[in-house]
């Protein structure tokens, strides 16, 4: 089986070469592009004639040099840059109920530094209309809070 992966070293480079390129066409992250690298240099040493082995290396060091290079450079593109939103200032704040939250039925209201939100109770449990509570988070439009026990 060596010798027939060794009689065509140049068909199973192009192979990979591809296989590579279609994985990194086909996915929207930077996945595979540095073994396409590495296999286009295997692919130009196997016209070389030279050992399947030296190949390998060729390939493996490609592959890591080409990922050491572009490292910084696809750290900088893909960075992702958090929007802070005026939303997260009601964040861990204190709110007053304005209409019964009740899980269950989907209502309930809150307002909160003078803006007015849906709510949804943390622990399912029915708050009433003018009882203190503190939002824990955000999820979509709604706040989730808990009562404030005094």
């Amino acid at each position: 089986m060596y010798e027939i992966i060794i009689e065509n070293t140049t068909a199973f480079w192009l192979i990979l070469l591809a296989a590579f390129t279609i994985i990194e066409a086909a996915t929207v992250q930077l996945v595979s592009v540095w073994f396409a690298v590495g296999a286009l240099g295997a692919l130009v040493s196997s016209f070389a004639h030279t050992d399947f082995k030296v190949q390998v290396i060729v390939f493996i060091a490609l592959s890591i040099l080409s990922l050491i290079a572009t490292r910084p450079l696809v750290k900088r593109f893909t960075k992702t840059k958090l929007q802070s939103t005026n939303a997260d200032r009601c964040l861990n704040k204190t709110a007053v109920v304005i209409e019964e939250i009740d899980n269950l039925n989907a209502k309930g209201q809150v307002k909160v530094n003078g803006n007015i939100w849906s709510a949804r109770s943390i622990d399912d449990k029915i708050i009433p209309e003018n009882t203190l509570v503190k939002v824990l988070k955000i999820e979509g439009v709604k706040v989730i809070v808990e009562e404030i026990k005094e």
